[in-house]
């Protein structure tokens, strides 16, 4: 498959399931603000991996046991909505890159003001030096 085929075929399924996944009427899935991340379809379209980050409280172990409990229902909505050859078997991953960034966010604003003073410290070591070099 042309590598541009796949990427229209991989953005349209994480589309489509992003859609689909808000329907899912599972109290393990349904109060959970769920975020589709991407999609990976193999070239044979037999299995579809979805890369899944999630936003707010919830057990991650139920959240996945009611997302692999909806796949035939994903699946079922995906056949309807795309017209694939053949209908994956879908597999959901979780992501959380999202939520290590948000971490490594606020790790780098805790510490702003100290790389901020060591800035201030080295630019004064700085202009002391040269302020000294002129002396000689």
């Amino acid at each position: 498959m042309a590598k541009y085929r796949k990427s229209r075929v991989d953005t349209a399924f994480a589309e489509a399931c992003s859609g689909i996944v808000r329907d899912i009427k599972d109290p393990r899935v349904a109060g959970v603000m769920i975020s589709i991340l991407d999609a990976d379809v193999s070239a044979d379209f037999k299995f579809a991996k979805v890369y899944y980050s999630v936003y707010g409280e919830h057990d991650p172990k139920e959240l996945a046991k009611g997302l692999k409990s909806a796949v035939p229902y994903v699946r079922s909505r995906i056949a309807e909505e795309l017209n694939l050859r053949i209908n994956p078997d879908i597999q959901f991953i979780r992501d959380d890159g999202i939520r290590r960034g948000a971490e490594i966010s606020a790790l780098l604003k805790k510490i702003e003001p100290e790389l901020a003073a060591a800035d201030a410290r080295d630019a004064a070591e700085k202009a002391a030096e040269d302020g000294g070099e002129d002396d000689a």
